[in-house]
């Protein structure tokens, strides 16, 4: 199984999911993430998640900031996005519709949020950062019993 998780500028929301998620299923899958924007390529993720994933004992500090790429529709049997505006431009890009199919707003998986968006904490502080990872971890549990049980 191999997931992506993507958010706007791949600094914030999808490092800190990618490193959730990585927590949560077995070694062998795959987990991943990438921005829409290519503003941050290269850059590790924002200060502030790695200190809040640390505060969790996770490490995110090596990842590297990316670009969706086109290979990444064809490589993911997931792609979970974490705002409808990501979603509606990961989705635009799709070729087809079993690619279509492996898209998804990441917090439809816990039901009556099927619209939540996760709020992006750029412009926050360390508490957005820790509101934001705790809602992240939520959806990585669903997510995880969902991809296991199926």
């Amino acid at each position: 199984m191999k997931i992506l998780m993507v958010c706007l500028g791949n600094i914030c929301r999808s490092p800190l999911a990618e490193g959730i998620m990585k927590t949560k299923v077995p070694e062998n899958f795959v987990v991943d993430s990438a921005g829409t924007i290519a503003m941050h390529e290269g850059e590790h993720p924002d200060k502030r998640a790695i200190k809040t994933a640390a505060n969790h004992h996770i490490d995110i500090s090596r990842q590297r900031s990316r670009p969706i790429t086109r290979a990444d529709y064809e490589t993911f049997d997931k792609i979970y996005c974490m705002d409808i505006d990501v979603f509606e431009d990961v989705v635009s890009k799709a070729k087809n519709e079993e690619e279509r199919q492996k898209i998804s707003l990441f917090l439809k998986v816990l039901g009556d949020r099927e619209n939540a968006e996760v709020p992006d904490p750029y412009w926050g502080d360390l508490k957005d950062f820790e509101n934001v990872f705790q809602l992240l971890e939520k959806g990585c549990d669903a997510i995880r019993k969902q991809i296991l049980i199926t």
